[in-house]
């Protein structure tokens, strides 16, 4: 039996097989952060192409913790009856739906990749001031945040809590918390972003204050059942920042307030950051984590043939695989990856005729 095409069982859910779609901002969003049929037809397609794990893009827990105004969210009852389609239509066809709840920080009210505009966007086009750990900006062309007080804070954990629990309602499986790429939990844990002098900055144990709260109160918000999974940086690829040393500690403390597997990523806090991209560059990170503070782990980082993949897997680096970009190339990577690691998988019915 193929590693990469065993069931992997997270609490009372069981994953069909070890690839996941990673989540990946689509800036498609309607208005107030409601999916579209975009999303029905992106994370769906990944379903019927045979992913085991369907994560969203970020999706904002609070309408200032959009990247861009074209972000989804889960903050309303409006945005639960949005995405019921789009859950039951993945679970339809055989994937686990999961959500990624998020809060973007200092990288928040920005526009959308595509747009011929870059850096923030103003009140006058739908923009708003974003919330961090101190008032400095991402860089320069990013709106100046506002520094945010302890009852801040505490509205941010409330509302991931809120959140998670509007994500059930909606047919979520799974929830991951977003604590990656420079958005706001990721603020909070780097040196070279949190300067705060209270008890949410100053050391390690300080710094990774918030996230752990997020984390608890995720994992009261969903009950003994459901997977939570969080995606941390495992470094911040500068020198003075956060280290992979760091994330093994961190990994363990998510580990004992109920977090069931890390999701192991890289960068994003600093423009300083130096990135040695190359096939599985962050294939390593996964594995230092799962050996050093005994957490399952997902791999994610130019992944693309599938033997890499099943190695991945086989070798114990990682329990997951994450497809990103290779996932948007082809939606029916599982599927091809099966035939390649000469796997019987069957597709949808309607598709019989092509096996």
């Amino acid at each position: 039996m193929s590693p990469l095409f065993t069931p992997l069982a997270l609490r009372a859910v069981t994953l069909p097989n070890r690839v996941a779609m990673a989540p990946m901002c689509q800036y498609s969003a309607g208005p107030d952060g409601l999916p579209t049929d975009w999303h029905l037809i992106h994370l769906g397609s990944r379903a019927v192409g045979g992913a085991g794990l369907v994560l969203t893009e970020a999706t904002a827990v609070l309408p200032e913790g959009r990247i861009s105004p074209q972000d989804t969210g889960l903050w309303s009852g409006a945005h639960v009856d949005a995405w019921r389609p789009v859950t039951a239509f993945v679970a339809a066809h055989g994937a686990v739906p999961a959500v990624q709840l998020a809060h973007a920080g200092f990288k928040a009210s920005t526009y959308r990749p595509w747009a011929p505009e870059k850096g923030g966007v103003p009140d006058a086009e739908g923009g708003w001031t974003p919330v961090a750990p101190g008032s400095a900006p991402f860089t320069a062309g990013y709106r100046t945040p506002t520094s945010l007080d302890e009852a801040g804070i505490a509205g941010v954990v409330e509302a991931f809590a809120a959140a998670a629990e509007r994500a059930l309602e909606a047919g979520f499986a799974a929830v991951e918390i977003h604590a990656a790429h420079g958005y706001l939990l990721n603020e909070f844990l780097s040196p070279l972003t949190n300067h705060r002098t209270d008890s949410y900055g100053g050391d390690r144990s300080a710094r990774m204050r918030l996230t752990l709260e997020v984390a608890r109160a995720v994992r009261a918000a969903v009950g003994e059942d459901v997977p939570v999974l969080t995606r941390i940086s495992a470094t911040d690829w500068v020198e003075g920042g956060w280290t992979i040393e760091d994330s093994v500690t961190l990994a363990g403390e998510l580990a004992g307030v109920g977090v069931d597997l890390i999701d192991a990523s890289s960068g994003g806090v600093s423009t300083a950051q130096h990135i040695p991209l190359g096939p599985g560059y962050q294939v390593p990170l996964a594995a230092q984590i799962r050996r050093e503070a005994g957490v399952p782990t997902g791999a994610v980082g130019l992944i693309v043939e599938p033997e890499h993949a099943e190695q991945i897997v086989a070798s114990g680096e990682a329990d997951l695989v994450l497809l990103g970009r290779e996932l948007l190339r082809d939606p029916y990577w599982p599927r091809r990856a099966a035939a390649k690691l000469g796997v019987a998988y069957s597709g949808p019915a309607q598709y019989a005729r092509a096996a």
